[in-house]
């Protein structure tokens, strides 16, 4: 039986005790929406569908990003993007709002916000979709009774995958300007992304111990979608791992601290060598396009350390002139048959 006691002016405190619930207490300014609030909670715990509120009228979404970030970000590869992604929304009037004040309304405003001050389509569903997951998390994990409103809030469109590769004379140019980098390391892994595929961030990882020169094979014990990879070595590749000049050949084989500085001094060489729009991943993209005419899907997949054959397609972005050769090869091959 809920108890109704006035406080003070404007002051109507309820109290609702029940076998198997959680004292729940609430205060309003009038004695008929105290009565009604009483009704409506008397009425869900005796239909036994009650959920307590409490935690998510006293927990802000900003609470709620500190816990994820701690918890739940460091066991991810993406960590250092998800720890971005944090701080950001902390900075965010959003983060001081209780979670059981907010809708999708918010979301969306948020998203069209975040567009507006020129971020890309990609970046704000990351962040979207990094809000689902802790909204999730905080559900099904942490029993906090929160409703994801980002299932019902639109997403940017995606834009088209880059299709951009090394053209013409481009790789022998870079490779002519990483030679004079001053970045240790920095030609090598030029090289190894070219020849193997290899994400940035594995590269960054890789350790001398990492490659079997035996058996032609670098191995990666986890990947981006948290699988291990092994990756074979090109002749060219592996020929150049042996040759390289290197104090120890122990440990970490690149010296950049993490795959945003490699990626800024690929920018640096890019513009010595007069190359324009090509990003360091974009040589994962040549990699795979060089590989595909010459090995079955699922293989290239493998290679390039994929769990789905779509990745392929993506990632296969050969030129109309690389596309004839290929129909002309196939043609003069059942001539022969």
């Amino acid at each position: 039986m809920a108890s109704i006691l006035n406080r003070g002016p404007h002051q109507w405190q309820v109290t609702i005790r029940r076998k198997g619930y959680p004292p729940q207490t609430k205060t309003f300014e009038t004695k008929k929406r105290a009565e009604a609030w009483a009704t409506i909670v008397e009425s869900e715990m005796a239909r036994g569908v009650f959920a307590d509120r409490t935690e998510v009228e006293r927990t802000t979404l900003g609470d709620l990003v500190k816990r994820y970030s701690e918890e739940v970000s460091p066991t991810k590869l993406s960590c250092r993007t998800e720890l971005v992604t944090s701080r950001r929304l902390l900075r965010h009037p959003l983060a001081l709002r209780p979670l059981a004040t907010l809708r999708s309304v918010d979301f969306a405003r948020y998203r069209n916000q975040r567009l507006s001050e020129g971020a890309a389509n990609a970046s704000v569903r990351l962040e979207l979709a990094y809000l689902s997951t802790m909204f999730n998390t905080a559900r099904k994990e942490w029993s906090i009774e929160v409703r994801n409103f980002l299932e019902q809030v639109r997403k940017p469109p995606a834009t088209p995958g880059r299709k951009r590769r090394l053209l013409g004379d481009e790789e022998s140019r870079l490779l002519a300007a990483a030679r004079k980098s001053k970045a240790p390391a920095f030609e090598l892994c030029v090289i190894l992304a070219i020849e193997t595929g290899m994400r940035a961030g594995n590269i960054m990882e890789l350790c001398w111990e990492d490659v079997d020169f035996e058996h032609h094979l670098i191995y990666v014990e986890r990947t981006k979608n948290g699988d291990e990879l092994v990756a074979p070595l090109s002749e060219k590749a592996e020929a150049f791992l042996k040759s390289y000049q290197c104090p120890s050949k122990t440990g970490r084989i690149a010296t950049f601290y993490d795959s945003a500085a490699l990626s800024a001094a690929f920018r640096v060489a890019c513009a010595k060598a007069g190359i324009k729009g090509l990003h360091y991943h974009d040589l994962r993209h040549d990699a795979a396009t060089r590989l595909a005419p010459h090995v079955t899907t699922a293989t290239l997949a493998k290679l390039l350390g994929w769990k789905t054959l779509q990745m392929a397609m993506r990632y296969y972005n050969p030129t109309p002139a690389e596309l004839v050769a290929e129909r002309r090869a196939a043609e003069s091959a059942r001539a022969v048959v």
